[in-house]
C-alpha cells in the first residue's frame, strides 16, 4: 500500500535537499506535486484542497523561511500536515469494552466482498490473545456459504460461532447469540452482518434493525482499501443511516493507490481504528496514525519493524543465540531457524515499507529471496549432525545434499562459504561494547 504515491513524496522532499532556504516559488512547486500526487491517490478533492492549502500557509510562515535545514523543516510540516490529516481524537481511535466480566459487542457491517467475515475472525482472535472470551454470531444469512465461512474461520483461530439452523431472521439470531454469550460467560460478541453488492435500502433497514436489537458498543463500518473513493461515500451512507464508531480498512496489503485512508477520517469524521495487512488471520494490526505518515513519505516504520520482530522472536531463543555467537557455536540449524523467523515478519514488501529510505530506493526484487529458498533447501537436505557441524561436509556428501535439494555442488560451496564468513561477522559483533550495551536495553537486564 502507498507505494506509489510513497516513491512521488519522496522525490519531492528530496528536491528540497540542499537549497540554502525555503522560497515561495519553490513551496509552490512542492506543492503542486505534492496536488497531483493526492489525486493521482484518489485522495478525496476538499480533503486535498484543505491539505494543500494548509501546507502552503505554514510553509510560508516566518520560522520555516529562516530555518537552518530547510529540506527538514518542510518534511516536518508535511508530516504533521499528514499526521493531523489520519489522526484520531484522543482515545477515539481504540475500541471501548466494558470489563472482563461483562458482554462487550462489536456490530460488523459493510458491502458484500468488503472483508466482513474474515475481518471478524481476525478480531476475534486479537480477542482471544488479550485475554478476552470471544464468540461470534453469525448473522448474515443472506450470502450463501457464509455461515459456514465463518465457521470454518472460527475453527482456524479456536473462537465459536452461534448460529440457528435454518433461521432467516438475524434478529433473532443476535437476541439469542447474545443471551448464549451471557448464559456460556463470553464477554466479547462480534456480530457478522449481511452485505450486499451495493447500498439498498432492504441492507440498511436490515442493519438497523440488527443493531437496535444489539445495542453495540462498537459499530466497525469494513471497507476495501481498493475501492478508493467508493469506500468513502460508502461510509458516509452508513454512518447516516445506521451510525458507525471507527472503520477498519481490508486488502490494506494490496497495491492500492491509498485515496481511502487519506480520506476517510476527514470526510466521515471517524477514526480507522484498525488495517487488515494480510490474508493470515494475525494479519490485523491497529491503525497508528504517525506510522502511516511516515511510510507515506518514506521515512519508514520502525517501531512497527520492531514490534514485529518481537511478535516472532523469543527472548529465550534470543538470548540463546546471543549466547551461541559469543562463544562461536552457532550453527546452520541456527541459520535455518532465523531464515524461518523472517517468513514470520511478513513478506519482503511488508518489511521493506518499515525502513526508512527503502521507499524508492530499494524493492523486494532487489532482495535475493530465490536464493534464502534455495539455501533453506540446501540446509534441509543435510543431516542434524551436518548441520550442527558443517566441517564434516566433504565432496560426497555435498554431492549428496546438492541433488537432494535440487541445487548444484557449487550452490552448496557458496552457502558454506557465506555462513562461514556470517560466523565470524557475528563473533566481531558480540564483542561490540556497542551491540552489547543495546542488547541489554532491549532485553530489560
Amino acid at each position: 500500500m502507498f507505494e506509489s504515491i510513497s516513491e512521488k513524496f519522496s522525490g519531492i522532499m528530496r528536491s528540497f535537499s540542499g537549497k540554502s532556504k525555503i522560497t515561495e516559488k519553490n513551496i509552490e512547486d512542492a506543492v503542486d506535486e505534492i496536488k497531483v500526487a493526492l489525486l493521482d491517490a484518489d485522495v478525496n478533492l476538499r480533503v486535498v484542497r484543505r491539505f494543500i492549502n494548509g501546507t502552503r500557509e505554514e510553509a510560508l510562515g516566518e520560522k520555516v523561511l529562516k530555518a537552518v535545514d530547510p529540506g527538514q523543516q518542510f518534511t516536518k510540516i508535511v508530516y504533521d500536515r499528514m499526521v493531523k490529516l489520519l489522526s484520531a481524537e484522543e482515545g477515539e481511535g481504540e475500541l471501548k469494552l466494558k470489563g472482563p466480566d461483562v458482554v462487550s459487542s462489536i456490530l460488523m457491517m459493510g458491502l458484500q466482498g468488503s472483508g466482513k467475515t474474515t475481518t471478524s475472525a481476525k478480531l476475534a482472535l486479537r480477542f482471544k490473545k488479550e485475554g478476552r472470551r470471544p464468540l461470534m454470531i453469525a448473522a448474515d444469512l443472506v450470502r450463501p456459504a457464509a455461515i459456514t465461512q465463518l465457521q470454518v474461520l472460527g475453527s482456524q483461530v479456536d473462537v465459536p460461532v452461534f448460529t440457528i439452523d435454518g433461521c432467516k431472521d438475524p434478529v433473532k439470531v443476535v437476541k439469542e447469540g447474545l443471551a448464549y454469550a451471557k448464559k456460556m460467560q463470553y464477554n466479547s460478541v462480534i456480530v457478522d452482518t449481511s452485505g450486499r453488492m451495493h447500498l439498498d435500502e432492504v441492507l440498511m433497514k436490515e442493519i438497523q434493525d440488527v443493531s437496535k436489537a444489539l445495542n453495540p458498543d462498537e459499530t466497525l463500518f469494513v471497507a476495501d482499501a481498493m475501492t478508493g473513493q467508493n469506500a468513502v461515500t460508502i461510509a458516509k451512507e452508513f454512518e447516516s443511516k445506521v451510525g458507525i464508531s471507527g472503520v477498519v480498512l481490508s486488502k490494506f496489503d494490496s497495491d492500492t493507490r491509498g485515496g481511502a485512508a487519506l480520506s476517510l477520517r476527514s470526510v466521515v469524521g471517524k477514526p480507522i481504528k484498525f488495517i487488515g495487512v494480510g490474508e493470515k488471520m494475525e494479519d490485523l494490526d491497529p491503525f497508528y496514525a504517525d506510522r502511516i505518515a511516515s511510510r507515506i513519505l518514506g521515512m519508514g516504520d520502525v517501531v512497527s519493524l520492531v514490534e514485529k520482530a518481537q511478535e516472532t522472536i523469543d527472548e529465550e531463543e534470543a538470548l540463546r543465540l546471543q549466547e551461541k555467537m559469543k562463544k562461536n557455536t552457532f550453527d546452520l540449524q541456527d541459520y535455518l531457524d532465523q531464515l524461518k523467523q523472517m517468513d514470520k515478519m511478513g513478506s519482503m514488501d511488508k518489511i521493506l515499507e518499515m525502513i526508512p529510505g527503502a521507499a524508492g530506493n530499494i524493492t523486494a526484487d532487489d532482495i535475493p529471496v530465490d536464493e534464502l529458498k534455495k539455501e533453506r533447501a540446501i540446509i534441509l537436505s543435510m543431516t542434524p549432525m551436518e548441520r550442527q557441524n558443517y566441517r564434516l561436509l566433504g565432496l560426497t556428501r555435498r554431492k549428496r545434499i546438492a541433488k537432494g535439494s535440487g541445487s548444484s555442488v557449487a550452490e552448496v560451496n557458496r552457502l558454506i562459504k557465506k555462513f562461514e564468513k556470517l560466523k565470524k561477522s557475528m563473533q566481531k559483533l558480540t564483542k561490540n561494547k556497542k551491540y552489547q550495551k543495546l542488547l541489554k536495553q532491549q532485553m530489560g537486564y
